[in-house]
């Protein structure tokens, strides 16, 4: 890793949160039994507490076969408020294996470019881990990046292609312009992150002016299109798989969706035990109950 990476990613240690993120990420990491839990998503750029929290929580063993990670959601009554938090589990090992490109996944690396705070480690072992496999992020995604890029652009413009090659993969509904939403509103995060990922990872470029030239070799290039042709045909037959599989293993779906159908519609939803269990089954009912309520109001 290049020094300047290297002080990069280590900001995610520094990176300013509000107590209560961190205390909720050591509850949920003594639950687990986690050796790292990584804070990321909106609630990181805006500092509030509202709406879902999300985290990655990682443990401990090796890395897993099959599907992963494990989706969940919490609660916890804090301050006289609820906190909620969406929370996706996976091996540490895991982790580092998608972060440096090495399974199918299309997401890991490409979510984890993006600014994250590492808010609970067990320890140096654990800390040491989770900042290799997010340099490692950052040297997959730059690497795509010029891949996929302009031969001559600048550092938003190449952002900007890796972002819209990922979301093309993936089954998720983004707004035009999902991409520049990203890069403007994280710019001093990605202002010179290109440069330094390239650097670790080894691949020559020039700067003319505010300009970059990657020096990327044509086979090198070819090997690294054909590593994402391989993985893009698979990002939406993965989405979808994840997606079942998340509906029978979803802990706390029932709770996650009454909050979620308060918010939006203003109606409120019990969670009965059946609900709880049995989130789709129960769905047209809650469906029907915010219809009725919203035609009565």
């Amino acid at each position: 890793m290049s020094k300047d990476l290297a002080a990069r990613i280590g900001a995610v240690e520094t990176r300013e949160v509000h107590p209560a993120i961190s205390q909720f990420a050591a509850r949920l990491a003594d639950e687990a039994d986690a050796q790292a839990v990584l804070f990321y998503g909106s609630n990181l750029r805006t500092g509030l507490l509202e709406g879902v929290i999300d985290y990655y929580v990682l443990t401990g063993g090796e890395a897993e076969k099959g599907m992963w990670p494990r989706v969940s959601y919490r609660e916890w009554e804090h301050g006289g408020e609820t906190l909620r938090a969406k929370i996706a589990t996976m091996t540490l090992a895991k982790f580092g294996e998608a972060c440096r490109g090495e399974s199918r996944d299309t997401t890991i690396w490409a979510r984890f470019v993006q600014p994250c705070a590492l808010v609970f480690a067990e320890d140096g072992g654990a800390q040491e881990a989770v900042l290799s496999a997010l340099a490692h992020a950052a040297r997959t995604a730059a690497r795509l990046a010029v891949a996929v890029g302009p031969g001559r652009g600048s550092e938003a413009d190449y952002w900007r292609a890796l972002f819209r090659s990922t979301y093309k993969a993936e089954l998720r509904v983004e707004k035009p312009g999902r991409g520049n939403t990203i890069i403007e509103t994280n710019a001093a995060h990605f202002e010179g992150l290109l440069p330094a990922a390239l650097e670790a990872d080894g691949i020559a470029f020039v700067r003319e002016g505010e300009a970059i030239v990657p020096r990327l070799p044509a086979a090198e290039r070819r090997r690294t299109l054909r590593w994402w042709k391989r993985r893009r045909r698979l990002g939406k037959p993965i989405n979808i798989a994840r997606l079942l599989r998340a509906t029978r293993t979803f802990d706390g779906a029932g709770r996650y969706a009454a909050w979620k159908v308060e918010r939006h519609t203003g109606v409120k939803v019990e969670v009965t035990p059946w609900r709880e269990k049995h989130p789709l089954l129960s769905a047209p009912g809650v469906l029907f109950r915010v219809w009725r309520a919203k035609r009565s109001g």
